[in-house]
């Protein structure tokens, strides 16, 4: 524990008073949540300002010497890597101010502290394109400017005086903002983000004024690494359906002329950082021209790209007792995806040194136009536990329960991953993470299955037994038009297409009851091969009965078709037949022409 003066505070004492701050806000995290409304009700705020402040602690809780003026830059340099949302940006963006003021300064006077957090005040409100009265900044500059009253009058202050009176007017300025903004006065709430800077600031005064930290709340929402980034929307009527995140580095980054670049493309725009590394946060409806607008000014590395539309119409149905998520591996039309309200948290595609999210950054046609002309084959990474989280974090603040459904662990690491996200949030009991054993059509049928479900009012614990008993159930079958996408990204040696090529055989691919992606058998001859592939899967369905089928193909619409029409001549009962695009997951070894067909039996959704 720091030795506390009334006349300074050095590296130790700042520590320990910003981790008594940022426990108090982690321990408001759920109120925080529940009256937030601004710009939208969706009840993330809390989490945001908890992950990113959280972050920190890493710095302020090490057990070295610190000094004041190297604290002060780790911590800006962390929260700016770590920033959550709109109000993370804006937290990160203080402290660089702070840190930019403190220089190689020990230790702060009140005169000097006052100075730190004038700047502080200052790059946060410069760092948001169109600045509101009523929200964070208002409290910020209320904490500014009454610690700078008090300090221009006696430059020697003591400590313990100035904070009480500098938190006596934020609240009265936290207060103010339930009149500024419209939304807020509706409510009869405060502003939340308002709210989370006062618990800081009530934090670090009450460990100047008592000199203890305060017993460290339940810290499970920070643990896991790649930490998750909630974000904020826009508003119910907004235009713009992504909030888009990313961090840009580089030698002498232009940030006057990256904001200009940026503010021509969507709103809510956030810039936050220093000429060496920048933190992004806009509201887009195409969240890829975010990332190439950020690569003309250094490298791009954590996008991060939210549907709030989807979020939005999640936070106000009240008639669904859990949600529904997936990976982007699950292939799901999109009429599916929403009218059933269904999540997704993409994986990443790497093509060379160009990454984008699976189906936000880039769609399947364009994946498949760059797989065919790219000499760099692709890489596809699995969500990791943080990009999980962060959506599990939001859905468990307005459900009852999440029911997450993800590829086949026999074939990726995307289920344990989800697995370790939910064991790592605060509201892991309510979160059901599901191994599909399948991929494709057939993860996206069992998702579609629980999401029904959802719709109909099933609970999450009669969902989670019947999307069980039908995942051995769920088949999926393809043919690949060509090998030579398996043989470039190593899912096979060269020579089984050579042997494939010269007796013109086609390769049927299935999924296996124990999850596995397998070759099932080989068709003679490329003559027919729909109309044979069909009776191939015609006969392993015979006795499933009525059935829903997904069709998915790799930009081959024509040969979808043709699909269709030999599955609804040779399969008798068909309770729902749909066709969608093949996404990245079987895509980049399939390639363009891979045909997917799964099947399931049909089930209604049960009854409690």
């Amino acid at each position: 524990m720091a030795d506390i003066s009334s006349k300074y505070l050095d590296g130790a004492a700042l520590a320990d008073a910003l981790t008594a701050g940022i426990y108090r806000v982690i321990g408001a995290q759920e109120l925080l949540n529940r009256i937030n409304v601004f710009p939208v009700a969706d009840g993330d705020t809390g989490t945001n300002l908890s992950l990113s402040l959280g972050a920190a602690l890493t710095t302020t809780r090490e057990p070295d010497d610190k000094h004041l003026g190297t604290l002060l830059a780790a911590i800006a340099d962390t929260l700016l890597d770590n920033a959550r949302g709109n109000s993370g940006a804006i937290i990160a963006q203080f402290f660089q101010g702070m840190s930019d003021s403190a220089g190689d300064r020990t230790r702060f006077t009140t005169y000097t502290f006052s100075k730190a957090v004038s700047l502080g005040s200052e790059y946060a409100h410069d760092a948001l394109s169109t600045p509101r009265e009523g929200t964070i900044l208002s409290v910020m500059a209320a904490f500014a400017e009454t610690l700078s009253t008090q300090a221009n009058s006696d430059h020697d202050g003591d400590f313990q005086t100035v904070m009480e009176r500098a938190l006596q007017q934020t609240k009265i300025a936290l207060a103010n903002t339930q009149e500024q903004l419209d939304e807020l006065r509706k409510a009869g709430v405060v502003d939340a983000g308002a709210k989370g800077f006062v618990e800081l600031v009530h934090g670090m005064t009450d460990f100047i004024r008592h000199g203890h930290i305060a017993e460290e709340p339940d810290l499970t929402v920070l643990q896991g690494e790649d930490a998750p980034m909630l974000t904020v929307g826009s508003g119910a009527d907004s235009e713009y359906r992504y909030c888009t995140e990313c961090l840009v580095t580089g030698a002498d980054i232009d940030r006057r002329k990256l904001r200009e670049a940026l503010s021509m493309l969507g709103d809510s725009l956030v810039l936050a950082g220093t000429k060496r590394k920048a933190r992004i946060h806009i509201h887009v409806n195409d969240p890829e021209i975010v990332f190439e607008t950020g690569r003309e000014y250094g490298d791009v590395s954590g996008e991060k790209a939210d549907d709030m539309h989807r979020q939005l119409h999640t936070s106000h149905d009240e008639t669904r007792r859990f949600a529904v998520i997936t990976d982007s591996v699950a292939d799901i039309a999109e009429k599916d995806m929403e009218r059933l309200d269904i999540h997704m948290v993409p994986a990443r595609i790497q093509f060379g040194n160009r990454g984008y999210l699976d189906k936000v950054s880039i769609t399947t046609e364009e994946f498949f136009a760059e797989l065919a002309t790219n000499p760099n084959h692709p890489t596809t990474s699995q969500p990791s536990p943080g990009d999980f989280r962060r959506q599990f974090q939001f859905l468990a603040s307005h459900f009852a329960n999440v029911i997450s459904i993800n590829l086949t662990a026999a074939a990726s690491g995307t289920f344990a991953a989800a697995k370790l996200a939910a064991e790592k949030t605060n509201a892991h009991g309510k979160i059901h993470v599901i191994n599909s054993s399948n991929a494709s059509a057939g993860e996206g049928l069992l998702v579609v299955f629980a999401a029904e479900c959802a719709k109909a009012g099933t609970s999450a614990e009669r969902t989670v037994a019947a999307v069980e008993a039908l995942i051995p159930k769920t088949r999926t079958f393809a043919i690949l038009a060509d090998l030579r996408y398996a043989v470039r990204g190593g899912r096979l040696p060269a020579w089984v297409k050579t042997i494939a090529d010269v007796f013109r055989l086609v390769p049927i691919i299935r999924t296996t009851t124990d999850g596995r992606i397998a070759t099932a058998s080989f068709l003679l001859g490329k003559r027919n091969r729909i109309a044979r592939f069909v009776r191939h899967v015609a006969r392993r369905v015979a006795d499933d009965g009525a059935l829903n089928i997904t069709i998915a193909h790799a930009v081959c619409p024509d040969d979808a078709a043709e699909l269709e029409q030999h599955l609804r001549e040779q399969i008798p009962d068909i309770s729902r037949l749909t066709i969608t695009g093949l996404g990245t997951g079987l895509g980049v070894h399939g390639g363009p022409g891979t045909l997917i067909v799964s099947t399931q039996p049909h089930t209604e959704p049960p009854t409690d």
